[in-house]
């Protein structure tokens, strides 16, 4: 007999399949390398799914999964396999076959981003990618982080400016090459 605090299949199924792009995509910006994003994001509902009872319906559902990405991406980066250069992924996917003009500017675009998110401290690239890619608000995301607002709104501001320095810095390295 199901009790009232054990998951049930029909809501997680609703769950996954509405939210599974979604993490996936965030799990990207966070710096799941694309070779390990099954994994990791099959990882990510496992825990959905063994803490769904806890979830309140009445509350959006994307800052309480964000707090499963974030968690398990952190976890993710501190293994030792994963501490290798961030861009290597990109660098080894690129050129593999010529792209029209449009699609390969909005590539290089995209691997920038990446690539500048890559070197924001974790804790900093999560209250960015929540706020500015995933449009969490900046109160929910503290919540959902378990961080005093305060601090929250200081990560957003350090990570801003990481970020806009870490772009100008590859763009002019990527205009040198």
């Amino acid at each position: 007999m199901l009790s009232s605090r054990e998951p049930r299949v029909e809501p997680f199924h609703a769950i996954f399949e509405a939210e599974l792009r979604w993490m996936w995509t965030t799990l990207r910006r966070l710096g799941v390398r694309r070779s390990d994003l099954e994994d990791v994001t099959h990882d990510v509902f496992v825990q959905v799914y063994a803490k769904l009872a806890t979830y309140d319906p009445d509350k959006p559902i994307r800052p309480w999964l964000f707090a499963f990405a974030y968690r398990t991406a952190s976890d993710y980066r501190r293994l030792a396999r994963h501490r290798e250069d961030p861009n290597a992924e990109m660098d080894a996917t690129r050129g593999t076959q010529p792209l029209p003009d449009e699609l390969l500017a909005q590539r290089e675009e995209s691997e920038l981003v990446h690539a500048a998110l890559a070197t924001l401290d974790l804790d900093r690239r999560a209250v960015l990618v929540g706020f500015a890619l995933e449009g969490i608000a900046v109160t929910e995301l503290a919540e959902t982080l378990g961080i005093p607002l305060n601090t929250a709104y200081s990560r957003l501001r350090l990570a801003r400016e990481d970020f806009t320095a870490a772009v100008r810095r590859l763009a002019k390295a990527r205009r040198r090459a």
